[in-house]
């Protein structure tokens, strides 16, 4: 079992920056791939950015391609998002998951995920 808690999430100003945090507990951290994802209120989950147990790989939806970065830390057990040129339409719940192995890209687009935090609330202003 791995248990994944997510911070960081506030109220920022639209062209603002924030950086999300989500620490692993269970299993051996360094087994596993990382991903982010959100859900906007009225839509559904979707995938935004992954990051393969090294942090050597990361991979980004074109939606946030550029503003968005996903690292890791693994003696810290933890991945981040890092935020910038935040947009009112970055509104959204941000939930991170972990998944064994090598997923691919259509398993990260699929929530094909094995474990998951329950989210941490993104609110932009315009």
């Amino acid at each position: 079992q791995v248990q994944l808690v997510e911070s960081g999430g506030r109220l920022v100003p639209a062209g603002g920056s924030l950086r999300l945090s989500c620490v692993a507990s269970g299993r051996a951290f360094g087994d596993y791939a990382m991903a982010w994802y959100r859900q906007a209120p009225g839509n559904e989950r979707e995938f935004i950015a992954a990051v393969d147990w090294s942090g050597g790989g990361a991979y980004y939806v074109d939606a946030v391609k550029g503003r968005f970065n996903i690292s890791r830390d693994n003696a810290k057990n933890t991945v981040y998002l890092q935020m910038s040129s935040l947009e009112p339409e970055d509104t959204a719940v941000y939930f991170c998951a972990a998944r064994s192995g090598f997923p691919t890209t259509q398993a990260f687009r699929a929530g094909a995920m094995d474990y998951w935090g329950k989210g941490t609330l993104v609110t932009v202003s315009s």
